[in-house]
């Protein structure tokens, strides 16, 4: 049995690093046997950055399994103060016809079994549908995240106001705790912005779909996930199937001068001494944040690792940026910081291996942006965090990070947006000298051992989920 399994992320590094982890899980475990195919489909376009073009390049050069289709390139002018969702999404409802053709090219060599997109990429559903393709989703955030898309149309139902107009009171989704109004992601603060009604119409056209992935694992969020697998975020229409697949993280290991620096620098330090500071491809702070940083982490006394970008804004409130220039770390930081603390801490410019630096047996902590892959990270790799939100639904991912899964502890951000020294001194301290510290520490390897178990051939859960959903593309007439 042949047939073509194919894949639409969007050109966002979150995104398409797990969305091809997928496609290589799905070439592992089936195309032997099976013969299928994985094809990524790559929209390229004024969203496309030097981060993504590199690593679809290393993976083109290092995965020959996985091809890639390209379709015609398009160039959009986003409107000022755009959000990039919904660029995205533009983005990929321009793409339709192309995609259309895409589509059959790649049903001349082989029968497309199944469609899975980035929920992000809801407009090319209408194309799969016309043409009879089943569409499935691949959600690369966590269960939190799917039940929020889930029940968003039954919060619109209940109330003609923005969230960012009720931040006092706090909402309550089927599966969370309850949360105030103002923790939604930013871009649905605002009912009355374009891409609120884009998410609005995600979380509607997910109930369309033959069913659901998760990159997470039942044990991680078992909350959430009966919630959504017992019907009560959509309490409205049936839920499709809802598959948890993960912890799909990124398996590429990297060489060069940066990756032999910090390596080589935790190889000198002691077991679990070492706190890791490091916010994703788009987090960034203000001069004003990176030198509250600095003075925490040197009055702490702790050892550090520390991934400092170049700020883009002075504005507190500014968190993301794809924007990659390295920083001037002596003009950046207080004086004499980098002399100061060079025995005892690293500090690098734009990026570090993370995968490798949160398996390294020298860390013992890591303050985290609470972005979902960097979340599992460090689940996968046993270590506890302080979760300091940026943007996106990662103010969602912290309240459970800290009060349900237990595996954090929280940064409390002052009114005007700054984090103060004194609190990264206190949270860095906490994390790796105190009791609390301790508990999450062990909490945290225990659910590394969940995480592997979830993966184990004989009744892991993963395992399971996904073996169902590849029958469903098995018996798919």
């Amino acid at each position: 049995m042949e047939g073509s399994i194919v894949l639409y992320p969007i050109m966002a590094m979150g995104h398409i690093v797990s969305m091809v982890e997928l496609g290589k899980l799905i070439l592992r475990h089936y195309h032997y046997h099976y013969r299928f195919s994985v094809t990524v489909i790559i929209a390229e376009g004024p969203i496309l950055t030097p981060d993504v073009t590199a690593f679809l390049r290393h993976v083109s050069e290092t995965t020959s399994s996985i091809t890639f289709h390209h379709l015609p390139s398009l160039s959009i002018k986003p409107s000022p103060n755009q959000y990039r969702a919904s660029i995205h999404t533009e983005f990929i409802h321009l793409n339709n016809s192309n995609l259309r053709n895409a589509f059959e090219t790649i049903s001349k060599i082989s029968k497309v079994r199944a469609f899975i997109i980035d929920f992000f990429s809801t407009p090319a559903l209408s194309v799969a549908s016309d043409l009879g393709i089943p569409t499935y989703y691949f959600i690369v955030g966590g269960a939190v995240m799917l039940s929020f898309l889930l029940y968003l149309p039954i919060f619109h139902k209940q109330t003609t106001k923005s969230f960012k107009d009720v931040p006092t009171n706090h909402l309550h989704c089927p599966g969370f705790p309850p949360i105030p109004a103002s923790y939604m992601p930013d871009p649905v603060q605002d009912r009355e912005d374009q891409v609120y009604n884009d998410i609005l119409e995600i979380g509607l056209n997910l109930r369309r779909s033959k069913g659901i992935m998760v990159n997470t694992f039942e044990c991680l969020e078992s909350t959430s996930i009966k919630a959504i697998t017992d019907g009560l975020c959509v309490p409205d229409a049936p839920t499709p199937p809802v598959y948890c697949i993960g912890p799909l993280i990124a398996t590429r290991k990297h060489e060069g001068e940066a990756v032999n620096q910090c390596m080589s620098w935790l190889d000198g330090q002691p077991s679990q001494s070492v706190v890791f500071l490091s916010f994703g491809s788009r987090g960034v702070f203000s001069t004003a944040q990176v030198r509250e940083i600095a003075i925490g982490l040197e009055k702490s006394g702790q050892r550090f690792l520390w991934v400092v970008r170049k700020p883009v804004s002075e504005d507190n409130s500014k968190h993301s940026s794809v924007e990659i220039k390295d920083p001037d770390l002596d003009a950046l930081l207080p004086q004499g910081f980098l002399d100061r603390n060079k025995e005892r801490g690293l500090v690098v410019k734009s990026w570090a291996p993370q995968v490798e630096v949160l398996s390294h047996k020298s860390v013992g902590g890591f303050v985290t942006h609470c972005g979902w892959n960097s979340v599992l990270e460090a689940v996968i790799a046993g270590v506890p965090m302080v979760a300091w939100p940026l943007y996106a639904e990662q103010r969602l991912n912290k309240v459970f990070l800290v009060e349900e899964m237990k595996l954090a502890m929280p940064m409390d951000v002052s009114e005007d947006g700054l984090v103060s020294a004194a609190e990264v001194e206190k949270r860095v301290t906490e994390l790796m000298e105190s009791e609390e510290g301790s508990v999450l520490r062990e909490r945290s390897r225990k659910m590394k051992e969940e995480a592997m178990t979830a993966w184990t051939e004989c009744g892991g859960s993963s395992m399971t989920a996904f073996q169902k959903v590849a029958e469903s593309w098995i018996n798919n007439p």
